[in-house]
């Protein structure tokens, strides 16, 4: 079953024949192939729905294309992305990816760089890594083997690069391992990377967005899926962007979208 905007998915492709549709529209009709604020209500408008009859039990599970926040932050929705939608229902959800047995999960999510240092506390890297670590065993694997990265180059080099592995990361990295969690780092990511994609980690723990979706995507022998745990449904989603400069030229693989969809399918 689709959510949507009738008129956004009749002008994709979408016939009767391929599958019923909640139609979401009846405002103004969203621009085609750039941001704008129809386009934001519009998609989040299906996102709200969806949410809404997983939680009634009507669904269960829920496979979200891939949002504009822009569009999003036009319309005022009031939301980030769907992360931060989604946390409505569960504050401690987790950004996971997965692409085979590439598996990797995010501390901070989607925030500037220069905001990062006051985005890494020890409270946040605590619970993102035992929910990392729940995910890991709900995916099969019955002791995980984590790895944690660095948040400066050469994991702090001592101190001369950065300071926060050293108060901060490594500090939580401890407490974690007093609780029982296989856990090594803080690890420079390079070397933490290469050491998982080896099979020595079953996942890795990263600080910020790109230190984790750039090795993966460029690692990744299958399309990668975003899935977010912790919700009382399965919630996946394609790990790439709306794409609007190819908007309209048949020119979009479709293969992430399958794999978001038998993900959500396997949950």
């Amino acid at each position: 079953m689709l959510a949507g905007d009738r008129r956004a998915l009749e002008r994709a492709g979408w016939t009767e024949k391929l599958a019923p549709v909640i139609d979401t529209g009846g405002g103004p009709p969203p621009a085609y192939g750039k941001p704008c604020a129809a386009g934001g209500t519009s998609s989040f408008k299906a996102v709200r729905l969806a949410a809404r009859l997983a939680l009634s039990g009507r669904a269960r599970a829920i496979v979200t294309a891939p949002v504009c926040k822009q569009s999003w932050s036009l319309a005022k929705t009031g939301y980030k992305d769907h992360t931060s939608f989604f946390r409505e229902i569960c504050p401690d959800a987790l950004m996971l990816f997965t692409a085979g047995n590439i598996r990797c999960a995010l501390v901070s999510e989607h925030c500037a760089v220069a905001a990062l240092p006051g985005e890494i506390t020890r409270a946040k890297i605590l619970s993102r890594a035992k929910k990392f670590c729940a995910a890991l065993k709900y995916l099969g694997i019955k002791k995980p083997r984590v790895a944690l990265c660095a948040l400066n180059p050469h994991a702090g080099d001592g101190g001369v690069l950065g300071t926060e592995e050293k108060t901060v990361i490594s500090p939580a990295a401890a407490a974690l391992r007093r609780a029982g969690i296989d856990i090594s780092g803080p690890l420079p990511s390079d070397a933490a990377w290469a050491r998982h994609i080896d099979g020595e980690f079953d996942g890795i723990l990263c600080m910020y967005h790109d230190q984790a979706l750039v090795p993966l995507k460029l690692a990744a022998k299958c399309p990668p899926v975003h899935r977010t745990f912790g919700l009382p449904f399965a919630r996946t989603s394609p790990a790439h962007g709306a794409a609007f400069d190819i908007a309209g030229k048949n020119r979009a693989a479709p293969s992430g979208m399958i794999e978001a969809i038998l993900a959500a399918a396997e949950a």
